[in-house]
């Protein structure tokens, strides 16, 4: 007997409405992300998450919420799963030991001061732990893993629509403002790319900020990114196994391992050895094609379901100790990384 089969008819139909609406929304996205790039270059996820909030009032029919609740939950363990395909073990050892070092050191104190400055503001440690992801590892696609294992708590869905939209606004001011930085303190290409991918938050743009100074300093930014990307899955699990530790009563938080995030390391081995293997390369690149335009389009679904299930009005009347929050982690990450890169380019 399949799953399927186990449902009611019923079940499966109750999907149908909220599923469609996502897909609406992040259709949407996906296909105003590249009209909009000459003139606003924002990221397909960042503008379904503000188009889905803009369809909110559509989301308080109880005819869409469990095809919502089925991408915020679901789909988004998936897709985050599938982005093991995106990176390759051999490319991140080629960083080296110290700029290795000096990530894992300014990822973990990035995420700790996500909890100590929610803590200091009178937030939630839910907030915290998103804020801490969020910044120290890859912007929105972060936070949406970290979700997974953040407790409920009033406001969350809230909280992390406004970290979402935060650090790509933060990511956008660092692709503009960062490079000319690095070419102040005497950064060469490496160690420029070095810095773009070891403090701007979302991939996107690295890409932009690296590229535009140079390919040798693009290729390192990205690198670099996608060592932090790998990272995901230990902040992922300290995060569910911070808030089992602290005895959360609502139970959202099963880890030590969630199956997704073993997958996600499972992926990303099978990544690496697939260059050894060149017969099978011809069946694993179209398959690898289509299972990362899946997880391209799980996030999309599921931030647009977040998008409907968030008011504007209440990301608005968050205020500024949540903006202050993220900004505080994002300076964190910046002077760990550039100073520790500005100590290290003599060797």
């Amino acid at each position: 007997m399949t799953a399927d089969s186990k449902m009611p008819p019923s079940s499966a139909a109750a999907y149908v409405p909220g599923l469609a609406l996502s897909a609406l929304v992040a259709g949407i996205g996906y296909l105003t992300a590249p009209l909009m790039a000459p003139v606003l270059p924002l990221p397909s996820m960042v503008i379904a998450l503000i188009v889905g909030m803009a369809l909110n009032p559509l989301a308080s029919r109880p005819a869409v919420q469990p095809g919502m609740a089925f991408c915020v939950r679901t789909v988004l363990r998936w897709a985050v799963a599938l982005l093991g395909l995106r990176i390759a073990l051999a490319d991140i050892a080629a960083l080296g030991p110290e700029i290795a070092a000096l990530l894992v050191i300014a990822m973990a104190v990035t995420l700790w001061s996500g909890f100590a400055f929610a803590r200091w503001s009178g937030q939630n440690a839910g907030f915290g732990a998103l804020v801490g992801a969020g910044t120290a590892v890859c912007g929105a696609s972060a936070t949406l893993a970290v979700s997974t294992v953040v407790p409920n708590y009033p406001g969350k869905q809230a909280d992390i629509a406004f970290v979402v939209v935060s650090v790509n606004a933060l990511a956008t001011l660092a692709m503009l403002s960062y490079p000319p930085l690095c070419f102040l303190l005497g950064f060469d290409p490496q160690t420029t790319g070095a810095m773009l991918g070891g403090t701007i938050h979302d991939v996107a743009q690295v890409v932009g900020a690296g590229y535009a100074v140079s390919e040798d300093t693009g290729n390192a930014a990205v690198i670099v990114k996608l060592f932090r990307v790998f990272l995901l899955l230990p902040v992922v699990l300290s995060v569910g196994w911070y808030f089992t530790r602290i005895g959360e009563p609502t139970g959202s938080a099963r880890v030590p391992v969630p199956v997704f995030a073993i997958v996600f390391l499972l992926l990303c081995v099978l990544n690496s050895i697939m260059p050894w293997m060149p017969a099978l390369m011809p069946v694993y690149a179209p398959v690898k094609s289509v299972l990362v335009e899946a997880s391209t389009w799980g996030l999309l679904l599921a931030i647009g379901a977040l998008g409907l299930g968030t008011s504007l009005r209440t990301i608005i009347n968050l205020g500024w100790r949540h903006v202050s929050t993220v900004f505080a982690s994002t300076v964190v990450i910046f002077v760990i990384v550039t100073g520790g890169l500005y100590v290290l380019q003599p060797l």
